[in-house]
């Protein structure tokens, strides 16, 4: 085993920490402020290849494996859950789906402009009644000639009301519960396509989320992704790879309030001398120190595994699991080190107390994730062989541009 970073995968840590640093730490308070999306900050994600960084260059990705994903994520949460969250719905969610899924027709159709940030994509699951429970979804789709009708609304989606296309589930066959849902690429502008945002969230403020409405929306057969019935798989597989992002995101976190709390702890004096020299503040500092070395493990052996080809849904499962309540807690006692300032906005760590609440929501609460961990403990749960497996990482294909 080695657990050290290849000297590529170094190049794309500098580079993302670097980015984060310039230009999204400066700028990123004002957007949590004002709730506003960082347009700007996502075309310049862009110009460097992070919104395609895992894809085959053939189509117009960066070329680079799953790990670089991973590194991406961690170091665009470090600055701050929004950013990261944007290049999580958009590669894992979307892209990595039709990679995996697509016809090479769809894969050349519609993966080029994603991967170079020229279009955005969401990915549209979770309805107003339906979360959790993926096989009581309402949204339907039924054939007509050449063409499939949706009806229905999806609801908590990121980037739901600035993206340019949407992958969005429903039920071809409404009585066979998840084997009835199939899976749909839209495009904003279709007619009784409509989106809007939510406003209210307790984090991820810099973030848009909002809502897709979909009503009598004609889909050409073109844009369906996979067979009729795959739409549950394609949803569980595209979980997978988002799951993987959250729980790198979320090492991004704990670093991040490590960082701060040791800076803050070394200067903020009390009674005589600096906090850090009081044992309670140490062992918090501590505590964050062990959540960051077991979470970045976690992260690594999940990316690895995808690297190989090799299913990891236990292992990006309890990565996602463990990391992100791991973010919480180490969220909580920053802010706890930092006193009536960590209760301020004046410092990082309570934007990253506010959004790391999220993580243990999404892609699966934590609730879920202990009963699919105790499922595979048990053997009760077993994963089957898919038609389409996310390929492994093979480096003389992603850099071939054809």
């Amino acid at each position: 085993m080695d657990f050290q970073l290849t000297e590529e995968h170094k190049m794309i840590e500098k580079m993302v920490y670097d980015f984060t640093r310039k230009e999204i730490l400066p700028v990123i308070k004002e957007f949590d402020r004002s709730h506003t999306y960082p347009m700007e900050i996502t075309r310049r994600l862009g110009e460097l290849g992070f919104m395609g960084i895992c894809l085959p260059a053939r189509y117009g990705g960066a070329g680079m494996d799953y790990i670089s994903m991973g590194i991406i994520s961690e170091g665009l949460e470090y600055g701050d859950s929004s950013v990261r969250e944007t290049v999580a719905v958009h590669l894992a969610l979307h892209i990595l789906p039709i990679f995996q899924w697509g016809t090479e027709e769809q894969k050349q159709t519609f993966l080029p402009p994603l991967a170079t940030g020229e279009k955005l994509a969401c990915f549209g699951l979770t309805e107003p009644n339906v979360g959790s429970d993926v096989a009581g979804m309402q949204s339907t789709a039924r054939k007509e000639g050449g063409d499939y009708i949706l009806n229905g609304e999806k609801m908590w989606i990121t980037l739901a009301d600035v993206a340019d296309r949407f992958l969005v589930f429903a039920k071809t066959d409404p009585g066979q519960g998840s084997r009835g849902i199939t899976a749909f690429i839209l495009e904003r502008g279709w007619d009784g396509v409509t989106t809007g945002s939510i406003e209210g969230k307790m984090g991820v403020h810099a973030s848009n989320t909002g809502w897709i409405n979909m009503s009598d929306v004609r889909v050409p057969v073109s844009h369906r992704l996979g067979e009729e019935g795959e739409g549950f798989k394609i949803a569980m597989g595209a979980l997978d790879n988002a799951r993987y992002a959250v729980a790198s995101g979320s090492v991004g976190i704990i670093k991040a309030c490590l960082d701060a709390s040791v800076r803050y702890a070394k200067e903020r004096p009390a009674f005589g001398k600096p906090i850090a020299a009081y044992q309670l503040v140490q062992q918090m500092i501590a505590n964050m120190q062990q959540r960051l070395d077991i979470a970045q493990l976690l992260a690594w052996k999940a990316g690895w595994l995808k690297n190989q080809g090799v299913r990891n849904t236990r292992e990006t499962s309890m990565a996602k699991w463990y990391n992100t309540e791991a973010a919480r807690q180490s969220a909580d006692e920053a802010v706890q080190i930092h006193g009536a300032y960590g209760y301020s906005d004046e410092y990082d760590v309570e934007r990253h107390l506010r959004n790391s609440k999220g993580a243990v929501i999404y892609e699966g609460t934590s609730q879920i994730h202990t009963l699919v961990q105790a499922a595979y403990a048990m053997g009760d749960r077993v994963d089957k062989p898919l038609r389409c497996e996310l390929p492994a990482y093979d480096p003389e294909y992603w850099t071939e541009e054809r």
